[in-house]
């Protein structure tokens, strides 16, 4: 049975058939283009031998026989390059924003937001840029997309120490902490880095179902506080050894106790405790002196080799790093008592220890010096200026 005369009829030049068998012989062209080639060359009115149908060139190439027609179509009415390469030949799409109204978009959103919002959303974003005549109307979608393709995220937030400019005392101290990290182990001066975090007690109104098949673990909005608890942390880093203790508040007696703790029990051993720690108010001699007798007060005292991390600069202290561990690892959950607070955490502890986890410290003095060297006060610029506020010319 002949098939039907076609509205879109092939009919391959010789230049063609030839480009055509070239494309295939040399087997670098893309599969798509391939299989158009083929198909092209199969239907061919001017092909020597039996020209098939879309019936049957559908099933060898598996495809539809609707796709075959579309290639027809497009040969004939577009040409040889569309029918091979499959191009749409659709209408450009006219931008939503021209670049005016995404430079306002742009600006608007790294402005503060507005008196009673807390943050920018891609609704409320949009419809400022009405309600300010930049543009008729914009989809919120809209601005996603420009805020996308600009890498903005206004309503994201990091938490930052920010250090001040040009500070020559935070620069001291932050020379001072990296260079003891550069010192080596040594049992008798051992590195000790301090600090201390807060865990507020949870406790469950009604027992959580537990997990199942299919069904996750469900837990009761509802709670009831059971106060703060504080935690103070030290940590060796070069030994991988940490050391925890839960009290009930973090007054200068507390800080004294835990210190006397670390002296005796934690490092009886030791020559000299170099401690790193920042400059909270409590953690301070005075605290010692404050606690105990004056003997012991200077006794302790002289068992320790105080460092402290420069204000804004609490980044330098690697206890932060094992109070971060703690935080992920044990504390993210509700803990309903003290007991139970400590019977977690000294499990940790024990577990972390064992394995004796280290921490790589690797920034140094150098890398300072280079990557924070706007911290660092120009005694080029001081030199170059006379006192009286103009620049010095040189004879």
């Amino acid at each position: 049975m002949r098939e039907r005369p076609h509205k879109y009829e092939v009919t391959l030049s010789e230049e063609q058939r030839f480009l055509l068998q070239q494309l295939l012989a040399g087997g670098k062209a893309p599969v798509r283009q391939q299989a158009h080639a083929r198909i092209l060359l199969k239907i061919d009115q001017n092909a020597p031998g039996p020209r098939w149908t879309d019936e049957q060139v559908a099933e060898a190439f598996e495809m539809s026989r609707y796709t075959v027609i579309r290639i027809r179509e497009r040969f004939v009415t577009r040409g040889l390059d569309d029918a091979l390469n499959h191009r749409l030949h659709t209408q450009t799409r006219a931008r939503a924003l021209d670049g005016e109204q995404e430079a306002h978009l742009i600006a608007l959103s790294c402005s503060p937001c507005p008196t009673g919002q807390a943050r920018w959303t891609l609704r409320f974003l949009a419809d400022r840029m009405v309600e300010l005549g930049y543009v008729e109307h914009v989809s919120h979608e809209t601005v996603r997309k420009t805020l996308k393709k600009n890498e903005l995220k206004p309503w994201l937030k990091q938490c930052w120490c920010i250090p001040p400019e040009a500070s020559a005392a935070f620069v001291w101290r932050m020379e001072d902490i990296l260079e003891i990290y550069t010192r080596p182990f040594d049992p008798r001066f051992p590195q000790v880095c301090m600090d201390e975090s807060a865990k507020l007690l949870l406790q469950d109104k009604r027992e959580s179902l537990p997990m199942q098949p299919g069904q996750p673990e469900r837990v009761d909005y509802t709670f009831e506080s059971a106060g703060m608890r504080k935690l103070f942390l030290a940590c060796e880093p070069l030994a991988g050894k940490r050391f925890v203790k839960v009290t009930e508040r973090r007054t200068s007696e507390d800080w004294a106790h835990f210190i006397r703790e670390l002296v005796d029990v934690q490092y009886p051993k030791a020559e000299k405790i170099v401690l790193v720690m920042d400059n909270l108010n409590t953690h301070t001699p005075s605290s010692l002196y404050s606690t105990f007798a004056p003997p012991e007060a200077l006794r302790l005292l002289k068992k320790l080799e105080i460092h402290y991390t420069p204000v804004h600069g609490s980044w330098l202290n690697m206890a932060e790093i094992e109070l971060s561990a703690l935080a992920r690892q044990c504390l993210s959950r509700r803990i309903g008592t003290q007991k139970e607070l400590e019977r977690e955490v000294l499990t940790w502890q024990q577990n972390r220890n064992e394995e004796a986890i280290t921490v790589n410290w690797r920034f140094t003095t150098a890398d300072a010096r280079i990557k924070l060297k706007r911290l660092y006060p120009s005694l080029e610029k001081k030199k170059s200026t006379s006192p009286t506020g103009n620049v010095a010319k040189n004879d």
